[in-house]
């Protein structure tokens, strides 16, 4: 069985989105479990998202790990934002 899923993130900020890219693709390098393939691709102010798993279990644990990257990374991005 195979699981695939592509997420499409718009951020109204360029800056974010190049951080949040930079951020992530060295962890497309090394895949987080052998279970699962990520590729980010960034346009504009879209950031792409494509998701290959063995399972969706696999997908799933991919899914929320990419997720919680982006979320903590953008946090961190708007309280430099609003301090500087």
């Amino acid at each position: 069985m195979s699981a695939k899923a592509t997420v499409r993130l718009r951020f109204e900020r360029k800056n974010h989105l190049s951080a949040i890219f930079r951020a992530l693709e060295p962890e497309t390098r090394t895949a987080v479990s052998s279970r699962s393939k990520v590729t980010v691709k960034r346009d504009d102010k879209t950031l792409t998202l494509v998701f290959d798993a063995k399972d969706t279990s696999a997908l799933r644990a991919a899914l929320n790990s990419y997720l919680h990257w982006i979320r903590l990374t953008k946090d961190v991005l708007d309280t430099l934002s609003r301090n500087a």
